[in-house]
């Protein structure tokens, strides 16, 4: 029964034996062939050129997976077996299972095709030209047998057709090595860089010949610049302090003024309220203007801080860019770096002294300097003028003061409002009645215009 059942399991056994089938073999010799023992009623063997570069490693004893070319023996009575098709059988499997789970594959490139190059990495596969590289290739000779990682990224096992990318591995690889660096960047790391781009808002700085961030250009100099080649160029090595590492957007920013001291540590110690500062005009707007007294520090000098009257309509009336100037400090607001400054306070204040020179209900002599569609500026005295409102020009219904007054004109004028914060003077011309005089300049009496 036993020897029966023998039997049996190896008639079974030969059966299973077919061509195209996948089989373990152990070398018994080498000579002009490998000569192999795979279990079947007679041995078998395969061509030594089939081992390639692993001819040196095979010796008896060495187990191999090897294909079943046929079963009809060879006039020697041995068995055909093909370790080629047996690695391109195996390989086919490890390629499907890297593929499936977005790994690479090892390979090398062994030559040029139409589109690309011919690749081994286990199999034949196709490295279109495109996906060869990151940077454009100009000298594909050069990647001839260079051995690489590729993923895969087309599989067609049905047609034996495998399309796969160094490129992609190699961007990949350096997302990965990216990401890996940015975890290792702490706040406030000084680390070197290059210049690798400028835009009006900033630079964009490499680290680590991965990592690109931006450089504001309010984080370049304490002192105002309006564009980042004043302090750099492109191609430049420059050493940056890490501000901020956001993982999630992978993105870094960088500073350069934060290298050096902030300037507004010290701005309440060397600039206090109420010293009288030296500085220079850098901008000026509708609303102000900005002067300088060192690099990074700047103060406003606003429009109601020109004069005591009021009457500057713009600041370009009274200062022009690079002017050097004396100043007040009225306040500083380190935290927000800030510092306001004042012209009029170099002087003293005269509102006080003009309430008491012209008490409401006094009549005044004046002359019209400037005429608006809401009234005249009158002139009291030098730098000092009030609004003669056109509905306190006349009793009768006028359209524009202009009907009634001239520039340049000289007349008598009721003080009816005085407002020395506001450093406001509201007159009257109808309360007079037909007492008023008033006469034209000699010097601007033929000015019509009403400006």
């Amino acid at each position: 029964m036993e020897g029966m059942d023998v039997g049996k399991i190896l008639e079974e056994k030969l059966l299973s034996f077919k061509p195209g089938s996948l089989i373990k073999g152990t070398v018994i010799r080498v000579d002009k062939e490998v000569i192999v023992d795979f279990g079947y009623k007679t041995e078998g063997y395969v061509l030594r050129e089939e081992f390639k570069s692993e001819q040196e490693k095979i010796k008896p004893g060495t187990q191999v997976d090897l294909i079943v070319e046929s079963l009809d023996p060879d006039p020697n009575g041995l068995i055909l077996l093909s370790k080629e098709k047996a690695d391109v059988m195996l390989n086919w499997d490890k390629i499907e299972k890297n593929y499936e789970e977005d790994k690479p594959v090892t390979g090398t490139i062994l030559q040029r095709v139409k589109g690309g190059f011919k690749v081994d990495i286990g199999i034949l596969a196709f490295l279109p030209g495109s996906q060869t590289d990151i940077k454009p290739v100009t000298n594909p000779s050069q990647f001839i047998n260079v051995q690489s990682l590729f993923k895969i990224i087309k599989i067609d096992k049905q047609r034996k057709n495998v399309v796969v990318s160094r490129r992609k591995f190699l961007e990949e690889e350096k997302e990965e090595k990216r990401r890996q660096f940015l975890q290792t960047l702490e706040k406030g790391a000084i680390v070197k860089g290059k210049v690798k781009n400028l835009v009006d808002y900033g630079a964009f700085i490499e680290i680590d010949n991965s990592v690109v961030g931006l450089l504001h250009l309010n984080d370049m100099a304490w002192g105002r610049i309006t564009h980042p080649s004043q302090m750099i160029s492109v191609g430049e090595e420059i050493e940056v302090v890490v501000l901020d590492v956001n993982m999630e957007k992978q993105v870094v920013s960088f500073g350069l003024k934060q290298r050096t001291k902030n300037p507004w540590d010290e701005v309440e110690a060397k600039y206090p309220v109420g010293a009288i500062v030296e500085g220079k005009v850098v901008n000026i707007t509708d609303y102000g203007a900005f002067v300088k007294l060192e690099d990074g520090i700047e103060g406003l000098l606003h429009i109601s801080e020109f004069s005591w009257t009021g009457r500057v309509r713009h600041p370009s009336d009274v200062v022009a860019m690079g002017d050097a100037m004396k100043l007040k400090v009225i306040d500083i607001k380190k935290d927000e770096q800030k510092i306001s400054f004042s012209l009029r306070q170099m002087e003293q204040n005269p509102w006080p002294e003009i309430v008491k020179k012209y008490p409401v209900g006094s009549v005044v002599k004046g002359k019209v300097y400037h005429i608006t569609d809401f009234g005249a500026f009158v002139e009291i005295e030098k730098g000092i003028d009030g609004l003669l409102h056109i509905s306190n020009i006349s009793d009768a219904q006028i359209k524009h003061p202009s009907e009634v007054l001239r520039k340049g004109q000289k007349i008598d004028v009721l003080i009816l409002e005085i407002d020395p914060e506001g450093k406001k003077i509201s007159l009257g011309l109808k309360h007079l009645g037909e007492s008023h005089t008033y006469e034209e300049d000699e010097n601007e009496g033929d000015n019509q215009e009403n400006v």
